[in-house]
């Protein structure tokens, strides 16, 4: 049955607008219908919206339905991914020299019934996911700044896959290969005379198991659609994403 990678986890795990309208029988449905909701009637409805796919949710299996029927599985290319490939032991290297570290890249791909993926680092303590920055204009200098939900939601799938309490989420800032950077100013893209720690920004993540539960109510809900969808048309099920 389908299963999600980390690195798309993010896309299914938004709050939908409404409750699936097979959930809206007896009481659910008619505090549902309320214009005005006490806490209670909240906590009541809650679990449904967690049971609920979001519209983007639901694009999401469709997508993966269009790869199960036609066998085909797009690979999105930019400029900006091309940096990250070409330069990920650059990154590697330079959130060694300022964390002091001698990670080196994990090659491990973990699954469980609900996602996979591999992720870029596994200390032993925590996950750490290498982000190369594409130029100085789109490097986040603060954390705040830097923090991005689909992001998250990957780390959180690899602390729940290699069961480590702590993730980071690292932003790299290393020189952009001179076939990439076109007509944009050099002066944004060679930063290898800036001071190191100027050119790592950190998020950190503490694990979540109650989060890890949620992750699994919303792969579960997309692979009941995935399922219901295949029946539709017909499809044998296999595969995952």
């Amino acid at each position: 049955m389908l299963k999600v990678r980390a690195s798309a986890l993010g896309q299914i795990m938004a709050r939908p607008q409404s409750i699936d309208p097979a959930f809206l029988v007896g009481s659910v449905a008619e505090v549902a219908k309320k214009r005005t909701k006490t806490d209670d009637d909240k906590a009541l409805l809650e679990p449904y919206y967690n049971a609920s796919l979001s519209a983007g949710a639901k694009t999401f299996v469709k997508k993966q339905i269009a790869r199960h029927l036609f066998g085909h599985n797009p690979e999105i290319s930019t400029r900006y991914m091309e940096k990250g490939h070409a330069v990920e032991d650059e990154s590697i290297e330079l959130y060694n020299s300022v964390r002091f570290e001698s990670a080196s890249k994990n090659e491990e791909r973990r699954e469980n019934e609900w996602i996979g993926g591999t992720c870029d680092i596994d200390l032993g303590d925590k996950i750490v996911d290498i982000k190369s920055a594409w130029s100085l204009d789109t490097f986040p200098i603060f954390a705040e700044d830097a923090h991005d939900s689909g992001y998250e939601w990957q780390l959180r799938a690899y602390m729940m896959l290699w069961d480590r309490p702590k993730a980071e989420l690292a932003f790299c800032m290393v020189d952009t290969p001179d076939y990439l950077i076109g007509y944009e100013s050099e002066e944004l893209h060679i930063v290898g005379h800036i001071d190191p720690f100027r050119r790592v920004t950190i998020v950190e993540y503490e694990r979540d198991l109650a989060l890890e539960e949620l992750i699994k109510v919303k792969v579960t809900a997309c692979q009941k659609y995935y399922a219901e969808l295949a029946n539709r048309l017909g499809l044998a099920l296999a595969g995952a994403a």
